[in-house]
């Protein structure tokens, strides 16, 4: 009887372990903490230019932002906040499959050309960005405007 005790309350405290980090951005989140130099985030384009949505954090005074960045395979590099104008309330973001990138929510497809493009409803929405001298280049400011998602 006390072993099995034991075994639960084990097997307790290892899912609150995993899955409060998950659902927090923590040690085993997929987003990558950044931060900021001179009022602007800048990331290597050589580290997100393959096809793969890459995911990011910031934190401000106790606020985080989470986005990601995708280059389409028309070669843009894209970035959107990991949440939309509908769904942003359930906090489960975008994941990739392929060539789009899907609700976590709703389940909705948005092929990865139309990030920065198409606005509102349940895309994903799109944060500004700038390519400059070999990095992507990011405003604290307009990262900053999407806190409302999070």
């Amino acid at each position: 009887m006390v072993n099995r005790l034991i075994a639960v309350l084990l097997f307790i405290t290892f899912l609150v372990l995993v899955t409060i980090p998950f659902a927090h951005g923590g040690l085993f989140s997929q987003h990558k903490r950044i931060k900021a130099t001179n009022g602007e985030v800048a990331i290597p384009l050589k580290t997100i230019n393959n096809g793969q949505a890459h995911y990011f954090v910031y934190k401000s005074k106790g606020q985080e932002v989470k986005f990601f960045v995708v280059k389409s395979r028309d070669g843009v590099i894209r970035a959107a906040f990991d949440a939309c104008d509908v769904c942003y309330l359930s906090k489960k973001g975008y994941s990739q499959d392929g060539e789009f990138m899907i609700c976590n929510n709703c389940g909705r497809r948005f092929h990865s050309s139309r990030i920065n493009v198409v606005k509102g409803g349940c895309n994903p929405a799109p944060l500004n960005r700038v390519e400059r001298d070999g990095m992507l280049v990011l405003q604290v400011k307009d990262i900053l405007s999407g806190a409302r998602y999070f």
